[in-house]
């Protein structure tokens, strides 16, 4: 199995980069800048997306089997921002969260149906799709609830051709970036709308990235998997 993951350089992403790996997986990691097994590509970038897919391609030998739309941005942006700040937050968070998970997705699927095989692609979405977020992060539950319609959508279209489309939903999980805001939520007490009583861990979403990767059957394509300890139940 030959799969690219974007956003490896830490937290979940290189989670999933090394439970996939354990499986047996030729991965190909991505992050801002290049490092080892990495490719770089910054998503605010025009064009960054399909240069991180040439050269992941051919990193994997011209084959890419799953695509795991992982990179994120949680920055915040304030309803009291300046109109530049305001269009500049939204405009960087789009691009991450959305723009380039839509312009992967959109070249893995262009490279499956050249092959004529089927291929998977994982999505990491939010629970602040369904639930929203904090007031100062409107960008980001707007863009997890594109790439939640984003995901359905393509999986209704190309389930025929054997091409797979799932999305996991986590709440808080342990990375840095979670750990600043869970400080900046009042820390401990923000457990208390957390039934399991903790937050979930990179760990935990990658069993569900390599689950979706290798295991989960074709029907449930277009499902959108929740793990945010009963903290959202729909």
């Amino acid at each position: 199995m030959k799969i690219l993951v974007t956003g490896t350089s830490r937290g979940i992403g290189a989670a999933i980069e090394t439970e996939l790996a354990e499986r047996g997986a030729a991965v190909i990691g991505h992050g801002t800048a290049a490092g080892p097994n990495r490719v770089g590509a910054d998503f605010t970038r025009p064009g960054a997306a399909q240069e991180l897919w040439a050269k992941a391609k051919s990193a994997l030998g011209g084959e890419i089997d799953v695509l795991v739309n992982n990179a994120g941005l949680f920055d915040k942006v304030p309803l009291g921002s300046s109109d530049e700040d305001w269009s500049e937050g939204w405009a960087r968070g789009l691009a991450i969260n959305l723009q380039a998970p839509a312009d992967l997705s959109r070249l893995a699927i262009e490279h499956w149906k050249a092959r004529g095989t089927g291929g998977r692609i994982v999505n990491i979405a939010s629970r602040a799709a369904y639930r929203g977020d904090g007031i100062d992060y409107g960008h980001y539950a707007a863009a997890k609830a594109g790439l939640v319609g984003l995901g359905k959508t393509l999986a209704r279209g190309l389930a025929g051709e054997g091409i797979l489309i799932y999305t996991i939903a986590p709440g808080y999980v342990m990375t840095g970036m979670a750990e600043d805001y869970l400080a900046s939520r009042g820390g401990e007490k923000l457990l208390n709308d957390i039934p399991l009583g903790r937050v979930g861990t990179p760990e935990e979403v990658a069993s569900i990235a390599a689950y979706c990767a290798y295991d989960a059957p074709a029907s449930m394509t277009g499902s959108v998997i929740d793990m945010n300890g009963a903290s959202f139940v729909r």
